[in-house]
């Protein structure tokens, strides 16, 4: 079985905590895009573990994790990482690859990444870590993949601090490389387990572009990011929050209005009680009510199969809950997501009220153990979505979770 993790939203959705849960039946993870910019946070027996570019997969002993090929790998940063894991006891060694197609962050990128933010008229937000200007390079053929550091002709066109990086960690790169698409044959029966980076809404193609991120984030970024065919795939799994959250510039328009008291003061709770601030940037994310209309959206352009619902215990002590069904633009009701950038920074969310459980879910493994107004809220996410949710999320430990339905069964 091939199962391809995505996130549904603006990214932090929770998709590292997921990736960690289902590899536990996976033989190997492979994430297959972004690079240093993502932040997967996962707490094992109260350990907490912050992964930015190596795979989820890798607190498990017996699990080999690999880096594909729609990656940008930053090698100062990997190896700062993998150091910390093996600080606190993970041993990695022999356990870790990276794709030969794989591209290079130069250090260089970080510094042109924030001049290029700040010179645009409308700022991306972008997370400074060279990622947008090596995927740039890589569109306009100049950048450097793990495949190019023992040819030579390539190699000569590099000079200065430049090569000094590359030629710093080629000896360890070329340890670490491997054919993908050979290993993925190889594998061919093998429970293997896709991890993507960002989110649905930050797709290059189908996100809110420009305000997006510079890799393909969608569903079919593992295809190519990974070095094979759609039809391999068997199951995608959409990872959202039962609310908003959103970092960097862009439109959402959920989000709450600091400007009103009491959505003020909800914002308060639901980004403290979320943890809501930015594993790589430590920046506090934007925190909004759930999107229907942008998750319906990300369903059908992902063909998500089966959603996993992560932060449902944020709700437990209020009264009432709100989610937004439609958009008012400018007087008329929209339900379905636009590509317009000012419709939807005009647009204002058309709210559904649901009566709160005033319960905790954190002891909770069972779906029929819920409390009805907890299952009432996720059978309308189901309804309007036309998409099932599989697996449900209670807390940051992983054992703070059940499924509904397993994802590694066809």
């Amino acid at each position: 079985m091939k199962v391809v993790v995505i996130g549904a939203q603006w990214g932090d959705e929770g998709k590292g905590k997921i990736v960690d849960y289902l590899a536990e039946d996976a033989e190997y993870v492979v994430r297959y895009a972004g690079g240093p910019n993502a932040g997967h946070t996962i707490v094992v027996d109260g350990k907490q573990f912050a992964l930015h570019q190596v795979p989820s997969g890798i607190l498990y002993p017996n699990k080999s994790v690999f880096l594909g090929a729609g990656m940008v790998i930053d090698p100062e940063a990997l190896f700062n990482e993998l150091q910390m894991l093996k600080d606190n006891g993970i041993n990695w060694e022999g356990r870790v690859f990276i794709s030969d197609r794989a591209h290079i962050i130069l250090p260089r990128y970080r510094k042109m990444d924030k001049e290029r933010d700040s010179q645009r008229k409308r700022p991306i937000g972008t997370t400074g870590r060279g990622i947008g200007i090596a995927y740039s390079e890589k569109s306009q053929r100049d950048g450097i993949r793990l495949a190019d550091l023992d040819w030579k002709q390539k190699m000569d066109e590099f000079e200065g601090e430049d090569l000094e990086f590359i030629n710093k960690y080629k000896d360890q790169l070329i340890k670490m490389r491997v054919d993908l698409t050979q290993k993925m044959y190889e594998y061919r029966k093998s429970n293997i387990l896709f991890e993507g980076a960002q989110g649905a809404m930050l797709d290059i193609d189908s996100g809110t572009y420009p305000y997006v991120s510079s890799g393909a984030s969608c569903s079919a970024g593992a295809a190519t990011g990974c070095g094979i065919g759609p039809h391999d795939l068997d199951k995608i799994l959409g990872v959202f929050k039962a609310y908003e959250t959103r970092v960097g510039n862009g439109p959402m328009p959920t989000e709450f209005n600091d400007s009103d008291e009491a959505e003020s003061e909800l914002c308060r709770k639901v980004r403290d009680t979320g943890r809501e601030y930015g594993v790589t940037t430590g920046r506090a994310r934007r925190c909004g009510y759930l999107d229907l209309v942008a998750l319906r959206y990300a369903c059908r352009v992902n063909s998500i199969d089966s959603l996993v619902l992560t932060h449902l215990d944020i709700y437990d002590p209020m009264e009432q809950i709100e989610a937004c069904i439609a958009y008012d633009i400018n007087g008329k009701i929209v339900t379905d997501f636009p590509a317009n950038v000012e419709d939807m920074e005009n647009a204002k969310p058309v709210l559904q009220k649901f009566t709160g459980w005033k319960k905790s879910l954190k002891e909770i493994r069972k779906y029929s153990k819920l409390p009805k107004e907890a299952r009432e809220y996720v059978e309308f996410i189901e309804d309007y979505c036309k998409t099932p949710v599989g697996i449900i999320s209670v807390g940051y430990e992983r054992d703070e979770t059940f499924i509904r339905k397993n994802p590694w069964k066809k």
